[in-house]
């Protein structure tokens, strides 16, 4: 199945992790669509990211990672740190400030990755950006 994300001015086809993450993927198909906003991350490196507080999806680790390619989005189903959405668009190492965290890898982006860049820059010095996740 295949997902449109729309992040700031910035628009992207994706791909869902069905094989990899079936049940991240199932519970994040049921909150679709799904529109927030994204901010920069203060611990990971080149990556923004959608704080959750207590937001339960009811999963837990499945194809989880520390190091997100750019292009993969993670979802860290809570624990020691809040309920977040991970997009990495360059080099992250996945942390908190309670230390590294893994999340589950369920959505890879398959076009625009060039761009990746110029949106993590726009979020940094421009701020929070609306995002918005789309079954096509």
């Amino acid at each position: 199945m295949k997902i449109k994300i729309t992040a700031g001015k910035f628009t992207f086809d994706a791909v869902l992790e069905t094989q990899k993450a079936p049940n991240t993927v199932q519970a994040f198909l049921k909150r679709t669509p799904f529109s927030s906003k994204i901010v920069h991350v203060r611990w990971s490196g080149e990556g923004v990211w959608v704080p959750l507080g207590s937001l339960d999806f009811g999963v837990g680790y499945e194809n989880h990672t520390s190091y997100p390619a750019p292009g993969q989005i993670v979802l860290y189903p809570g624990g020691i740190s809040e309920t977040e959405i991970l997009l990495a668009y360059g080099g992250v190492h996945f942390a908190s400030k309670m230390g590294q965290l893994a999340g589950n890898h369920f959505i890879t982006i398959t076009s625009n990755l060039d761009v990746l860049p110029e949106l993590g820059k726009t979020v940094l010095w421009e701020g929070a950006q609306d995002i918005t996740f789309e079954c096509v």
